[in-house]
């Protein structure tokens, strides 16, 4: 059965390939060339189908109709900030390379923070936990200055452009990837809110593309290394090769010369969460269940999987309201590129492009001993699909400082769990406060 859907999905690649007028096909470029590969792949998706298949024996179904009626599906991040008792600004940020972004604040009076979202997430996507758990109400709380960052692309309100439209120019507006937010967003965020706050540092928290983004920061920037007072990775992504999500798994061969033909030559420049890809793995993954087919159609978990034991199911119509969040093809292949090369590099281009970016036919590698900001890792030995432990053990020994190294003591802690864990205040949250205070 397993091989029956991973063929079925391949051929679905193809046809979606077919229907964009690449006539050539996925299958014979992409290296899943026998029966063997597709069932390697194959292996993963039905810990996702068992999951799934849990939570209907356990009313899922019911428990996620309880949720259909609350509000907060229909606020954005200010109202949900103000309807839970805080103050909440809205601030506006044009980066070096002319993107127009957007961060959300909730000032206070001590440090600030500053907090940074994974892929497929937005800023918003910290709030939808609720006002109990939320880490940025967690830390207002405790009296912090919250500052929440979006990347170029991922809400509505961070798609604009001193030239381009988001919707008129895709090819050159979508143009980037997670370099070009850890290169030019970050440091233009972090700045401002500097400025804004009269301070020298601020205290950094990321998840998942918004730990990749950082380490780019500090590599490529290194004098904002002295601007990080500490930084908290949580699930820290860097190295990829073995990552266990099957759907990235799937697409990785898509990546460097291949990946630029299906972004310049198809015209794929930017995911679409509502697209026939999404709709056929849904469908033949998942099955056509009613509570299979809601979280198979979110990007986020068919990309990071999920575990039942921290998922609030209740809580599930507020998160799919908000997320998945824009992203450019072109982040997915960087990560991509990642798995087939086993190395923290810059965007391959293909061999010409590379030669005139980069003075070399292969992308170089980011110098992460120049990194020496204080870090903490958090991450999960078994159960996150993209965070792989033995790559977080080669970045540990990469990074010249880090203070903690923590495992999330509870089994069967996912990706996504990091953000809308049912328990993520007491596993994570209290552990960061901790290392606030100490540093």
């Amino acid at each position: 059965m397993a091989v029956t859907y991973i063929f079925i999905v391949v051929l679905g690649l193809q046809n979606v390939f077919i229907n964009s007028g690449y006539a050539f096909g996925l299958l014979p470029f992409s290296g899943l060339k026998t029966i063997g590969d597709l069932l390697q792949l194959a292996k993963e998706f039905p810990k996702l189908i068992d999951e799934i298949q849990q939570l209907i024996e356990h009313d899922g179904l019911k428990q996620y109709r309880l949720g259909e009626d609350n509000e907060d599906k229909y606020l954005n991040a200010t109202q949900l900030m103000h309807k839970y008792g805080h103050d909440a600004e809205i601030h506006h940020v044009t980066t070096e390379d002319k993107y127009k972004l957007t961060m959300y604040r909730i000032p206070g009076k001590g440090e600030p923070v500053f907090i940074m979202h994974g892929l497929l997430m937005s800023a918003v996507d910290w709030l939808t936990v609720g006002p109990h758990k939320a880490l940025p109400y967690i830390l207002a709380e405790q009296g912090y200055d919250v500052w929440m960052g979006n990347a170029r692309g991922s809400s509505v309100d961070s798609r604009g452009h001193v030239y381009l439209s988001a919707e008129d120019d895709v090819a050159r507006y979508w143009d980037f990837s997670w370099d070009e937010i850890g290169r030019y967003d970050l440091p233009a965020m972090i700045d401002y809110v500097l400025q804004e706050t009269n301070r020298t540092a601020v205290k950094y928290v990321g998840h998942s593309q918004g730990t990749t983004s950082f380490f780019v920061m500090c590599s490529e920037r290194p004098e904002y290394n002295e601007k990080i007072s500490i930084m908290v990775a949580l699930s820290p992504i860097a190295y990829m090769s073995h990552m266990e999500s099957p759907l990235t798994k799937l697409v990785s061969p898509a990546a460097g010369a291949f990946g630029e033909i299906i972004r310049n030559v198809i015209g794929f420049h930017r995911l679409n969460p509502q697209n026939p890809l999404i709709e056929i793995l849904t469908k033949i993954i998942c099955g056509t269940t009613e509570l299979a087919t809601l979280i198979c159609s979110n990007m986020n978990f068919l990309v990071s999987g999920f575990g039942i034991g921290q998922m609030n199911v209740t809580n599930l119509p507020v998160i799919f309201a908000h997320a998945p969040a824009g992203i450019a093809f072109k982040q997915l292949f960087h990560y991509a590129q990642e798995i087939n090369s086993g190395e923290f590099e810059k965007y391959d281009n293909g061999p010409i492009r590379n030669l005139q970016l980069y003075n070399s036919m292969k992308p170089p590698r980011y110098s992460l001993e120049k990194v020496s900001a204080p870090v903490a890792l958090f991450y999960k030995k078994k159960g996150d699909w993209f965070a792989g432990y033995k790559d977080v053990q080669k970045l540990r020994k990469k990074l010249s400082n880090v203070v903690d190294f923590y495992e999330i003591p509870f089994k069967g802690f996912c990706h996504t769990d990091f953000v809308w864990g049912k328990d993520v205040k007491e596993l994570v949250y209290k552990r960061v406060l901790k290392l606030f205070k100490k540093y």
